[in-house]
């Protein structure tokens, strides 16, 4: 068994004092991988958070053959193992749709469901993903929203270059943060608000660039339980699918 030790800084927050789901997934899912985000056979990392992720202090990751586990002192944190990966993913909208749209997104509604309070701005202001109060730099900015006549919402998305590596390319992690809220926010369409993400299988196609015109879409995968299914999926500024998910919301408690 080998052991590496991981931090995720405060900038890649989901709730006030843990971290992004879908960053952290990602994060483990190139660790497990060696980066490969694409494997044979359809495979991809299959990461399920088992308490919240806390942001600015070690984590101790370690792995035995093909599974990963995360430990904050004696917490287990996240398991990581790999996993078949099959979807069926929608036709999204245009990036103009989702652009139409991105004013009815809980992301830009004073006190809409706010982890914080009613005069702040959107369901998670601060969230690395969705977050509406952060810089241009400091987050990602994805606005998903309904779209009408579709079952899905979308976001019209740019990455910008703050986020990208030394040839102007999105990481991977960031992709599998961008993956993230949208599969909450397609529960919200629905009229279900979920409370965490329980779990994320991933696959990176196609790395974007920052600054290219990029559409996200989330929809509903039925429910089992507490357990609500979404997926997620980024494409190109033509409608080529680049990287998609399958994520696992917990329902809140009653």
């Amino acid at each position: 068994m080998s052991e590496t030790i991981i931090v995720i800084p405060e900038r890649y927050r989901g709730p006030p004092q843990s971290g992004n789901g879908g960053y952290v997934c990602g994060v483990l899912s190139g660790l497990l991988t060696d980066g490969r985000f694409d494997l044979a056979g359809g495979r991809a990392a299959e990461v399920t958070l088992r308490a919240p992720v806390p942001l600015d202090q070690e984590i101790a990751v370690r792995r035995s053959a093909d599974t990963l586990t995360a430990h904050h002192g004696e917490k287990l944190i996240a398991e990581a193992a790999l996993a078949p990966l099959e979807m069926d993913i929608p036709k999204p909208a245009s990036f103009e749709q989702a652009l139409a749209a991105r004013d009815r997104s809980p992301s830009l509604k004073v006190g809409f469901h706010s982890w914080l309070n009613a005069e702040r701005t959107g369901f998670h202001p601060i969230c690395f993903c969705c977050g509406a109060e952060l810089a241009p730099d400091q987050g990602l900015h994805v606005y998903a929203a309904d779209i009408a006549g579709r079952n899905q919402v979308a976001a019209a998305w740019t990455c910008h270059s703050t986020f990208a590596d030394a040839d102007g390319r999105v990481p991977p992690e960031i992709i599998c943060a961008a993956l993230d809220c949208p599969g909450q926010f397609a529960w919200l369409a629905a009229g279900t608000r979920t409370g965490l993400l329980g779990r994320l299988t991933a696959r990176v196609e196609r790395r974007v660039r920052a600054g290219e015109p990029c559409v996200v879409i989330g929809w509903t995968m039925g429910q089992e339980g507490r357990k609500f299914f979404a997926g997620t999926a980024l494409f190109d500024a033509q409608g080529t699918p680049c990287a998609y998910a399958k994520a696992v919301w917990i329902g809140r408690q009653a």
